[in-house]
């Protein structure tokens, strides 16, 4: 195995996802409690990409494993278990080092902030195992979408904050929703281009359930939904120029929509269409970080 078969099996391209919660949140903090502390920063950093990177490796293991990703339906080279022949049990193995990884980090900060924060590390961690594991993984249910959003944008930001304020003010929690909703349509977006395969391995997504025309109308629904309670956060909780990288990010957003719906969801179109919605996510994660940063600044 490379290192190159290492970054695919936990796909560290979609790290943004985890780093984006992680950074909004503990911005957040640093404008209201007016510092954060360092070393605090880098361990929830490390067990922040310990647990994402973890988890996907696990989905990547329990996806091969289940027949979900297979060479008749899979057409992403990056899935190094289908087309490049390296074995199951080594995503495993590297799954359960990242857990472990994981869990002395959590330590370090339960013993630093407060132990309460181990028991949502292990929440957070306990899903990201069932996600795909187990007799009835979360990933095959229309809830699917729910947990991964709640617990990689939601809970992250409001965990965040968190640790660096030891209190959870109204509106980190109402900060965390944006999140949520946006990584809710990056994995209906995925499942929606994935009905054929997923059908065929027998899941219940979301996608399937509504059906494709429908699933994407959610997509839409879940981004206008999430900007919109983006706008009311800085609206209401930072300075009136921060709005100004929302709306520049927003428009921009609409644009990568109308490509996604001219191509339409299938297998053939979803890494086009994956690439759409990983730029409307980039796009929300630069405005919202210019918007802290400006709250920082100009106060």
């Amino acid at each position: 195995m490379t290192l190159n078969d290492f970054y695919r099996i936990v796909e560290i391209r979609t790290k943004i996802i985890s780093v984006s919660a992680f950074l909004i949140g503990t911005l957040f903090a640093a404008y209201h409690a007016g510092e954060i502390s360092p070393l605090i920063v880098l361990l929830m950093l490390g067990a922040t990409l310990s647990v994402d990177m973890g988890t996907t490796g696990f989905n990547s293991y329990f996806d091969f494993k289940s027949g979900v990703d297979n060479a008749r339906y899979n057409k992403e080279c990056d899935k190094v278990l289908v087309h490049r022949g390296v074995g199951p049990d080594t995503a495993l193995l590297i799954s359960l080092g990242l857990f472990a990884a994981a869990g002395v980090l959590g330590l370090s900060l339960g013993y630093l902030v407060g132990w309460e924060i181990i028991l949502v590390g292990a929440a957070c961690m306990a899903v990201g195992f069932l996600y795909n594991a187990g007799p009835y993984p979360l990933s095959n249910t229309p809830l699917g979408e729910l947990f991964a959003g709640g617990f990689l944008g939601f809970v992250l930001v409001a965990l965040s904050y968190y640790v660096q304020t030891q209190s959870l003010d109204p509106a980190a929690l109402l900060l965390g929703l944006p999140s949520l909703l946006l990584v809710a349509s990056i994995l209906t977006v995925n499942n929606t281009c994935d009905i054929e395969g997923d059908r065929a391995a027998g899941r219940h997504t979301l996608s399937i359930l509504l059906g494709p025309v429908r699933a994407e109308l959610i997509v839409y629904s879940l981004g206008a939904a999430g900007y919109a309670a983006a706008l009311l956060v800085v609206l209401r909780y930072l300075p009136s120029a921060s709005v100004l990288p929302l709306l520049a990010a927003a428009t921009a957003s609409a644009a990568e929509y109308r490509r996604m719906h001219a191509r339409g969801y299938s297998h053939e179109t979803k890494g086009a269409s994956m690439q759409s919605i990983s730029r409307v996510f980039m796009l929300y994660t630069l405005a919202m970080i210019v918007a802290l940063i400006l709250g920082l600044t100009i106060g």
